[in-house]
């Protein structure tokens, strides 16, 4: 028997990737023997960290274990196989955040999310992120067996050295509000700006707003954001672009508060990234957001402008408060601990052959 994992696109660094590789070591050190294939597979892995997707070559007893999160041939690939299915459901972004900024994303979601609804009677049990995309899947008519499992995330690369260059151009007394993730429609930035302009106009003059992430998928987005940014004639907003991984730990080491306005996530790595750095967290609670916090942080009902600059004005002002979302964030990190998620991933993997086996 092996379990084969497979994916549409194992990329370098990306918390998908990452997640595979974790668990891939998790089963062959309990004994398993396993394997990962995809149809794209980024050269930074090295030659040997995956196969191509089309050289699987299935053996009697194999278990695929697909990672779905969007559009794919291989979505549908999985089902000729003679063998028990389970799919880890990362969750897919709605098309109509993309629409009029991609035409290339809004299509790969929406053939993504087809391709979900295909998989609901072939599937013998689900692994989702959060309790947000169980719920999504049930919707999507899936009755099959279903376990929450937080991603695995590597946190001894966050020991490493960060950028010294960053923090010293940085570190300067100034307050520093940073959002890492893709500059992307569903995770609107555009909010994070709003709440900025209040903040830095009204409150406190010598602050900096840091968008950390790539944007290079939707450029008339971005080209968006920056024409807002001139109307408000708002400086000291900083779209980093894709950046080294030295780099993104010196803009959480300098960040005085971490800020989301997402309206869509499946999970949102960055709110644990925060959680791990000792940064207050100011979030919008939408989707997977307020599971993924788990009671921490200062979780927002309302996305105003005026409402988000008072938070965060609050996270970095009120030292009583300041301490109690960062015990709060403590206290939630610890459910994410490695340890605890590779047991619980093994006793989901080893349930799951005792219940074939019967």
């Amino acid at each position: 028997m092996r379990i084969i994992q497979m994916l549409p696109t194992f990329a370098y660094g990306d918390a998908i990737g990452n997640d595979t590789l974790s668990l891939q070591d998790t089963l062959r050190n309990a004994g398993y023997e396993t394997e990962i294939y995809a149809d794209v597979i980024d050269a930074k892995l090295g030659k040997n960290a995956a196969k191509q997707a089309e050289d699987y070559e299935y053996r009697d007893g194999d278990i695929i274990f697909y990672h779905l999160s969007t559009g794919s041939d291989l979505n549908y690939k999985i089902t000729e196989y003679p063998c028990k299915r389970i799919v880890m459901y990362h969750n897919i972004t709605p098309p109509e955040f993309f629409r009029g900024y991609s035409a290339g994303a809004e299509k790969a979601c929406a053939d993504g999310l087809r391709a979900t609804k295909y998989l609901a009677s072939k599937t013998d049990l689900c692994i989702v992120d959060s309790a947000y995309n169980g719920q999504d899947l049930i919707e999507m008519g899936y009755n099959c067996p279903m376990e929450v499992l937080p991603i695995l995330i590597a946190f001894d690369d966050y020991k490493k050295e960060p950028d010294r260059k960053i923090i010293k151009q940085y570190d300067d007394g100034w307050v520093n509000i940073v959002f890492t993730g893709r500059v992307a429609p569903n995770k609107c930035p555009e909010d994070i700006i709003a709440a900025f302009y209040y903040y830095k106009k009204y409150i406190q003059p010598k602050s900096r707003l840091f968008l950390v992430g790539r944007y290079d998928g939707t450029p008339s987005y971005k080209a968006q954001l920056d024409a807002y940014v001139r109307k408000l004639d708002l400086a000291d907003v900083y779209f980093t672009g894709h950046v080294r991984f030295d780099e993104i730990l010196a803009y959480y080491h300098i960040a005085d508060v971490f800020v989301c306005m997402s309206e869509h996530e499946g999970f949102c790595v960055p709110l644990v990234e925060a959680m791990y750095f000792k940064v207050p967290i100011i979030a919008y609670d939408s989707s997977a957001v307020g599971d993924t916090l788990g009671g921490s942080g200062l979780l927002l009902k309302d996305k105003s402008p005026q409402v988000a600059a008072e938070a965060m004005n609050l996270a970095v002002t009120n030292k009583a408060l300041r301490e109690q979302l960062i015990t709060g964030q403590q206290r939630r990190l610890e459910d994410f601990e490695h340890d605890k998620i590779k047991k619980k991933f093994l006793e989901i993997i080893q349930s799951f052959l005792a219940g074939d086996a019967r």
